[in-house]
């Protein structure tokens, strides 16, 4: 059973959820990633969230973008909702933000799955002292890149 579901609103949005995907793998966080439409395939969303055990899920969509809100009206679960950029870019984040009281979705930048996979392991990470070290550490490294990099461009 994986610890975070990754679900796409369709095949097209495979290249965002493989950057969640990444992430989660370099902190070997069990996740899988799965195509479901709010719009077209409702029952198929409601069946892999009920089903799934997954203790984040990770809603990647772009347009209306109700995929994230499904989700999160399916389970008391944390769920992470994902805009893709379009042609507006502005619709998918707005749907995502602007959630009824009751129903929250975390909402991360535009195409930033990566991000997305952060929170997630962050959320894990409460219940989970190894991983919270990984984070930890994944932070220092962080650190120590924007160190080098003030040296190099310092001279």
């Amino acid at each position: 059973m994986p610890a975070v579901l990754i679900v796409l609103g369709s095949k097209s949005d495979v290249e965002v959820g493989r950057k969640a995907l990444e992430v989660l793998r370099g902190f070997d966080v069990e996740a899988k990633m799965v195509v479901a439409s709010a719009h077209r395939t409702p029952e198929r969303v409601r069946g892999l969230v009920k089903s799934s055990g997954a203790q984040v899920f990770i809603a990647v969509a772009g347009l209306a973008a109700a995929l994230p809100g499904m989700v999160a009206a399916l389970t008391p679960r944390p769920v992470i909702g994902v805009p893709v950029s379009g042609k507006l870019g502005l619709d998918a984040i707005l749907s995502m933000v602007q959630m009824p009281p009751g129903v929250p979705v975390a909402c991360v930048g535009l195409d930033r799955g990566d991000n997305a996979a952060l929170l997630a392991v962050s959320i894990l990470s409460l219940t989970d002292e190894g991983l919270a070290r990984k984070l930890d550490s994944y932070r220092h490294e962080m650190v120590e890149k924007v160190e080098r990099d003030s040296q190099e461009v310092e001279g």
